[in-house]
C-alpha cells in the first residue's frame, strides 16, 4: 500500500504467530462414533486484530456471484465456499459485516445461521470431522457500508456516484462477502459480477469475458493464485477500459472516466508491462497469470493497494504529473506482501519495506536519485525510537515500516553484497511463493544464502533505538 498522507506499515523480529485454527471451544458434542466436535475460534488471534479470520477451517476457493445496483446502492450476493475442516467443526464463523443473510447451506443441506455483530455463525446439520472437505453456499443481501477505524481509517466498500470501490486493507473484503479475512486463509477467486450496462465491474486475475442482458451486463474474473482475502477488490463505474497481452498474459488497465483520457494516471499505468520487467529482472518471475492496474477518480480513496494482478491507484497520486514511483511500488508488492504475504500484521515491514525499496532501485535505474543517495538521506531522517517490526496496531501504517524498513532491506544488500543479496530475494519468492512467512523465516534464509549470521543486523536496522552503523 501507497498513501498520500501519512506514510505506511512497521515491524521487527518476533515471534511468529502460526495457527489457523484455535481449539479448547467450549460447546462441543459428541457425534454417533463418540468424536468431540466443538466451535471453530472466531478469530485466528492475530496480535493487532485477534477477531480476524477465524478458525476450525481452510478454505479452497470463492466463488462470487453479484450484482449491484448504483441507483439503490443495494448489493445482491451468492457466495460458494469451498474448504477443508481443521478440526471436528460443530459450527464455524465467516466474517460478513452489515448485510442480511437469507440462506446459509453447507453441502446439500440447510445450516442454521445467526449474527454475531460482524461474525456470521454458521451450524451445519452434522458435525463436520477434521480432514472433511465441504462448500458453504450463502445467499445474501443489502447496502454494503465501509469500517471505519479512529487508527486506521476507512475501508471495504464504498458507493460512489456512478458505482462503487471494494477496498481497503486490513479490513475490507468482509464488507461484500462473507470470508475468512485474514491473510493466513489464502484462497483461489472466481467473480462475477452483474452491473447496470454502460459500467464496467473490474477485479482481480484474468478476465473471463463479459455477457449483456436485458439491460445489464456481467463481468467474469479468475484468480487462480492464492489470493489473501484484503487483495481482493471490486471496482464498478464508468471506466476506459484498455485490454491486452503482456509476457503472454493478460495485461487490463482502466482509468475512470473523470481523469482525463490521455493524462498522467494513464500514461503510468499504461507502463505496468515495463515496470513488472524490471521487477521481475531483481525479484524473479511475475508471480500472477495476468497484469494491471485500476485509476479511480474518487478523492476519498487517498492510498494506492497492491489488489492481487490489479492494483488500485487513489487519485492524488497523479495530481502533479505522472507518477512511475506509486506503480512500482503496488508492483513490487506483487512478489512482497501478495505473492509471499505475512503470518501476522505485525510484521508488515516484509511488505512495505521491499515495496519501498523497489521504489528506490526503479529511480536509480530511471537515470533518477541513486539508491546511495537515497539511503542515505532516509538514514538521515529517521527516528530510530519507532520499530519496523511489531509497530504497534497503530502505526502498521507509519513511516518506519515503509522507510526504516527499506533502510533494513539496503543494510542487508551492503552487508552480503549485490550477488548474495539478490540470490537471497530471488530465493525468498520463489521457496515461499504462493504461501505465508515471517521474518524470523527470512533471518534464516538469509544466513543460508549468505553464509554469513545476519539476526544482529536485523534486529538493529529494525528495531533498534538508537541508529546503527552504515555496514
Amino acid at each position: 500500500m501507497a498513501r498520500t498522507g501519512r506514510a505506511a506499515l512497521a515491524g521487527g523480529v518476533v515471534a511468529v504467530f502460526v495457527a489457523l485454527s484455535a481449539g479448547g471451544c467450549p460447546g462441543g458434542r459428541p457425534d454417533r462414533a463418540g468424536q468431540d466436535f466443538r466451535p471453530g475460534a472466531p478469530g485466528l488471534g492475530d496480535p493487532y486484530f485477534p477477531t480476524s479470520g477465524n478458525g476450525g477451517y481452510d478454505v479452497a476457493n470463492y466463488r462470487l456471484q453479484l450484482r449491484y445496483d448504483p441507483a439503490t446502492g443495494e448489493l445482491r450476493g451468492n457466495a460458494a465456499i469451498e474448504a477443508t475442516a481443521t478440526e471436528n467443526l460443530s459450527r464455524f464463523n465467516l466474517d460478513l459485516s452489515g448485510l442480511t443473510v437469507a440462506e446459509v447451506r453447507v453441502g446439500d443441506a440447510p445450516a442454521r445461521h445467526a449474527r454475531d455483530g460482524a461474525e456470521l455463525v454458521v451450524t451445519p446439520s452434522t458435525g463436520l470431522a477434521r480432514g472433511t472437505r465441504f462448500t458453504v453456499r450463502v445467499r445474501y443481501a443489502g447496502k454494503p457500508t465501509p469500517v471505519a477505524s479512529p487508527e486506521l481509517g476507512t475501508g471495504g466498500f464504498l458507493a460512489t456516484t456512478d458505482g462503487a470501490i471494494a477496498l481497503g486493507q486490513p479490513e475490507s473484503a468482509s464488507t461484500w462477502f462473507p470470508v475468512n479475512d485474514h491473510p493466513l486463509d489464502k484462497a483461489a477467486y472466481q467473480i462475477e459480477a452483474t452491473v447496470p450496462d454502460g459500467l464496467a465491474a473490474l477485479s482481480n486475475g484474468v478476465p473471463g469475458g463479459t455477457e449483456t442482458s436485458a439491460g445489464w451486463t456481467t463481468w467474469r474474473w479468475s484468480q487462480r493464485a492464492p489470493m489473501a482475502s484484503y487483495l481482493s477488490t471490486l471496482v464498478i463505474g464508468r471506466y476506459r477500459v484498455r485490454t491486452g497481452t503482456h509476457a503472454g498474459r493478460p495485461l487490463v488497465t482502466a482509468v475512470a472516466s473523470a481523469l482525463p483520457a490521455g493524462g498522467p494516471a494513464e500514461r503510468s499505468i499504461a507502463r505496468t508491462g515495463e515496470v513488472a520487467d524490471f521487477l521481475a529482472g531483481r525479484f524473479g518471475p511475475y508471480p500472477f497469470d495476468a497484469y494491471g492496474g485500476v485509476a479511480v477518480a474518487d478523492e476519498r480513496i487517498g492510498y494506492a493497494l497492491e489488489t492481487q494482478s490489479r492494483p488500485v491507484y487513489g487519485p492524488a497520486f497523479f495530481s502533479a504529473g505522472p507518477n512511475l514511483g506509486v506503480v512500482v511500488h503496488e508492483l513490487a508488492h506483487q512478489w512482497f506482501g501478495n505473492s509471499v504475504s505475512v503470518r501476522s500484521w505485525a510484521e508488515l515491514w516484509l511488505n512495505e519495506g521491499f515495496a519501498s525499496y523497489a521504489e528506490w532501485l526503479w529511480a536509480e535505474h530511471d537515470h533518477g536519485e541513486s539508491v546511495r543517495s537515497t539511503f542515505e538521506r532516509e538514514y538521515a531522517a529517521t527516528d530510530w525510537s519507532k520499530p519496523a517490526l511489531d509497530p504497534g496496531r497503530s502505526e502498521i501504517f507509519g513511516r518506519a515500516v515503509y522507510r526504516r524498513g527499506a533502510l533494513a532491506v539496503h543494510a542487508l544488500r551492503r552487508t552480503v553484497g549485490d550477488e548474495a543479496f539478490f540470490r537471497i530475494l530471488r530465493s525468498w519468492t520463489a521457496e515461499k511463493r504462493d504461501g505465508n512467512a515471517g521474518t524470523a523465516e527470512l533471518v534464516a534464509l538469509a544466513e543460508r544464502v549468505s553464509g554469513r549470521p545476519l539476526r544482529p543486523l536485523f534486529d538493529a536496522w529494525l528495531t533498534g533505538a538508537t541508529a546503527p552503523p552504515v555496514p
